[in-house]
């Protein structure tokens, strides 16, 4: 087996010179083939308030030069145990929503044939809905876990049904998701009424508000979740406003009294044991930003999701073998 190729050595060539890869990992032309990728797709034509997330891939890979390649919290080389690269962009429509959700679900389902795991970097919400349905083909019903202000479960906006706002409720109706396996986390804010909760509640969401997450603290619900998940494939969708806006102001629709980035990243590493297929990171808007700061939290999200993915394919090779 030829050792993977990591990123570039930054004794060698400082990290704020040459191309700004994920973690100055190699691009995926540079490597045979890829156990994971992190890809990009520049798309926010589906946000409903304040646009630039399509700028967000740029951003959190720009972020994350200062990434290095031993993650202690978790005790693994994630760039040594796998061959991880750079995906690039999915370069989607900007002007029709639907030929872009398409051109998304064709992109990633090339990817997961091929053998590799996708965490992506959007874009707005919108895309978790193909990048989704590129994993039922493989995977059958997904359990999932949805780290966002919102919920993300309505119907339509202005009569649209493919928005940032509405993808994990098409990915119910359509049987994508294992309904008595999905849970949002990090809910707050104010609702257009009481029927988004009950709605979302016959859909079959579990809801860990921000205030759970502050009360209970981070183990209590990690473990709650983590039952709840059980073995089932678990994809993993995280949208950068779930973070309060002093972690994350860069964001299109900032809500008060978020997570911090330490709870949010200490959630993640409790699923290390999970069965994780896929995962995204979504909302980076960084016209919104300062001083990088939620660039900075979503190129660490990324990494921890990119470790937990790099623990699972190694335990399931070394079981294997």
């Amino acid at each position: 087996m030829t050792a993977p190729i990591g990123p570039t050595d930054s004794s060698r060539v400082p990290r704020f010179a040459g191309p700004a890869t994920f973690a100055r990992l190699p691009r995926i032309d540079q490597v045979e083939h890829a156990d994971i990728a992190v890809v990009g797709v520049p798309f926010d034509t589906g946000v409903s308030y304040r646009p630039g997330a399509r700028f967000g891939p740029a951003s959190i890979r720009e972020a994350s030069r200062l990434l290095r390649p031993y993650h202690p919290g978790l005790d693994v080389s994630p760039f040594a145990e796998l061959q991880v690269a750079d995906g690039g962009d999915i370069a989607v429509n900007p002007f029709s929503i639907g030929d872009a959700v398409e051109t998304i679900e064709d992109a990633a389902g090339a990817f997961v044939k091929g053998g590799t795991r996708l965490v992506t970097l959007g874009g707005d919400h919108t895309i978790a809905l193909p990048l989704l349905r590129s994993l039922y083909q493989q995977h059958g019903p997904i359990a999932m876990l949805h780290f966002d202000a919102h919920l993300d479960t309505w119907d339509t906006y202005f009569g649209e049904p493919y928005t940032h706002g509405t993808p994990f409720r098409r990915a119910v109706e359509e049987g994508i998701l294992d309904t008595e396996a999905i849970s949002h986390v990090g809910i707050r804010g104010p609702l257009y009424g009481k029927k988004d909760l009950e709605d979302d509640r016959r859909f079959g969401f579990g809801i860990v508000t921000a205030a759970d997450v502050m009360r209970k603290g981070v183990d209590e619900i990690t473990d709650a979740l983590r039952q709840r998940i059980g073995s089932r494939p678990l994809y993993v969708s995280v949208d950068i406003d779930v973070l309060d806006p002093a972690h994350a102001p860069g964001t299109g629709t900032p809500e008060a009294g978020g997570l911090t980035s330490r709870e949010l990243l200490e959630i993640l590493r409790g699923l290390a044991d999970c069965n994780l297929v896929g995962a995204d990171v979504v909302e980076v808007a960084p016209a919104y930003d300062h001083a990088q700061i939620t660039a900075t939290a979503a190129s660490h999200v990324a990494y921890d999701l990119v470790s937990v993915l790099a623990l699972e394919r190694t335990r399931k090779a070394r079981t294997s073998g």
